[in-house]
């Protein structure tokens, strides 16, 4: 029986380009390659260990080697920018690319297995040990791009990663505006500007409430980090690189857009069948 977290055949036919590129050698995979990325989807929603792995995906050293090869060679991130311009699409905006981002950052606990880890401390007062997640939302609030960072990392660093990366994966050649709270340092966010030609502009609310008030575009970033947290293999940062966290919060990205294409494609069929 199929897991609901296995793609359908319209999204392995937009994921497979980029799973499956030529390379000089001619074909680099096997016939199993759909499995593989189904087994990797099943793992980041229910945090299933990798030895107990059931045994429908093949073995799992095959889909272990398989996702570290793709955390490395920056396959994940390439598949959240396809998936995120389809998205876009069906959202009916003019362009796959944003125009305005909203980047914030959610710290996770650490629970490494042991060895050296880049877990530290982070976070208010330095009381969390683990990793900060990093998370760059357009205006349909799906993500854009995400990154792992030690905890220790400060908001002006990580912001300016994230720009980086943006700018890496070909996404930000329209953008003009992007948000931060008021982590970021006006300073820094002079600076960002600067570096990348665009509008680094902080926003939050000057007085204190006990109650969440939410900022116009800037709440979608929570909302992102909130579906985000529902992927079990996010529950705590288990993982000892940051190449392997980045792994895993990509494919957690992935796995929320394609749940929000499928709800907008059931959404439309309905009507399709009535015109």
């Amino acid at each position: 029986m199929p897991y609901p977290s296995d793609l359908t055949d319209e999204q392995w036919d937009l994921l497979e380009p980029v799973f499956n590129a030529p390379g000089k050698r001619g074909r680099r995979h096997g016939d199993d390659l759909r499995s593989v990325v189904d087994a990797m989807l099943y793992i980041a929603q229910t945090g299933c260990q990798w030895r107990y792995l059931p045994e429908s995906f093949g073995p799992w050293t095959r889909v272990w080697s398989q996702f570290r090869r793709w955390s490395r060679n920056g396959t994940w991130a390439q598949a959240l920018t396809v998936l995120h311009a389809a998205a876009r699409q069906h959202a009916g905006r003019a362009e796959q690319t944003p125009s305005m981002v909203v980047i914030d950052t959610h710290l996770a606990r650490g629970a490494s297995i042991g060895g050296f880890t880049f877990h530290d401390r982070g976070g208010p007062y330095g009381r969390t040990k683990g990793a900060k997640r990093v998370v760059a939302v357009d205006v349909t609030g799906l993500p854009v791009a995400a990154l792992v960072v030690p905890a220790s990392t400060h908001e002006n660093r990580a912001s300016d990663l994230m720009l980086q990366h943006l700018t890496q994966q070909g996404v930000a050649g329209r953008l003009e505006l992007v948000l931060v709270d008021r982590g970021v340092t006006a300073a820094a966010a002079r600076d960002l500007s600067r570096e990348h030609d665009l509008e680094v502009r902080r926003v939050g609310w000057d007085d204190k409430q006990p109650v969440f008030r939410p900022i116009r575009h800037a709440w979608r970033v929570e909302v992102a980090h909130g579906r985000l947290g529902r992927s079990r293999r996010l529950a705590k940062s288990f993982e000892n690189t940051t190449t392997s966290a980045t792994g895993w919060l990509q494919v957690a990205c992935i796995a929320t857009t394609l749940r929000h294409l499928a709800r907008e494609r059931a959404r439309r069929v309905p009507g399709d069948l009535a015109a």
